[in-house]
């Protein structure tokens, strides 16, 4: 079977590369344009593309994924099965392109979190358990008809960051199983209605913004710290300090009673800096002041007075 894989990030990679493991025929890898990143504006090349040239693929970048020229170049290839892992949505004549249509690899469990942000929302919302599914893509975003999921279980303590890992790799088995059973035709296909409980909605994940991850201390101190994990490392909870953002990337909650205004802060300006929430407190262990590098909390307490 010839497969056009589609995907950007680092995640998409570990799934491009248990294909390749598993003796798939990849025909072309579609993935982001170049483009300048960092203070030098260095031109910085996608994580897929850098694998895909490393392995002698044949690599497209498009800016327009509806431009004609890309269309042809896409259709020469001959795909049978297109594959997508951490891309942007496509246009209808790209997703409906190939014979056995395009499935789309998505960490979570839907139909519960669809869109940009599944696993930090997922953690976010305090969830006890998340997981990966493929699907065929159709027109609505994420609501395509389920083929396979994975679960795992939750601790209740994990970073989005650390969940990004566990899902990247449980996630690039559960692909190539997929695409198995794509080639062998022996696959159910599952409406996303028909996996929700009657009269339910589904719970979504969408993108997340700067504005969204400004922390409010006047929630109980467990949402908070699931916040504060469920954006970590990035785009990372913050909250004002001496004037300047200040980002949480790992912090402690304690269900002692704060007696402080929520936000204040209690510090012995060596080991601990703990601010009030509206039931306990949240006690900040990794951190980083807006200027700063990124930083342990001792160490931060080393060169900052409060």
């Amino acid at each position: 079977m010839k497969i056009v894989f589609m995907g950007t990030p680092q995640f998409a990679v570990a799934s491009l590369d248990e294909l390749i493991k598993a003796g798939s025929n990849i025909v072309g890898v579609v993935t982001a344009p170049d483009k300048p990143a960092g203070r030098g504006q260095k031109v910085s090349e996608s994580a897929v593309k850098q694998y895909a040239a490393a392995n002698g693929l044949r690599i497209l970048q498009p800016t327009n994924l509806k431009d004609p020229d890309f269309l042809a170049e896409l259709r020469s290839l001959d795909a049978d099965l297109q594959v997508v892992v951490a891309f942007r949505m496509l246009p209808e004549e790209v997703w409906n392109m190939p014979d056995k249509g395009t499935i789309n690899l998505h960490a979570s469990l839907l139909p519960n979190y669809r869109g940009a942000a599944p696993l930090n929302w997922v953690l976010i919302n305090g969830e006890k358990e998340s997981g990966v599914t493929t699907f065929f893509l159709k027109h609505e975003i994420d609501t395509g008809n389920v083929l396979f999921t994975e679960k795992v279980t939750l601790t209740g303590h994990e970073t989005a960051g650390e969940l990004h890992d566990r899902l990247m790799n449980k996630g690039a088995g559960l692909l190539v199983k997929t695409v198995k059973a794509v080639e062998s035709g022996r696959y159910n296909e599952h409406p996303q209605s028909s996996l929700l409980a009657e009269g339910a909605e589904p719970k979504t994940a969408p993108k997340i913004y700067k504005d969204d991850c400004k922390i409010n201390w006047n929630q109980p101190a467990k949402n908070i710290y699931n916040f504060i994990r469920g954006l970590s490392p990035t785009p990372a909870a913050y909250t004002a300090l001496n004037g300047k953002t200040f980002k949480i990337y790992k912090a402690e909650h304690q269900d002692t009673e704060p007696g402080l205004q929520p936000g204040a802060f209690l510090t012995d300006n060596k080991t601990h800096l703990k601010f009030a929430a509206q039931d306990g407190f949240i006690s900040v262990t990794n951190v980083q002041l807006e200027g700063k590098k990124r930083m342990d909390i001792a160490e931060f307490l080393r060169g900052v007075k409060l």
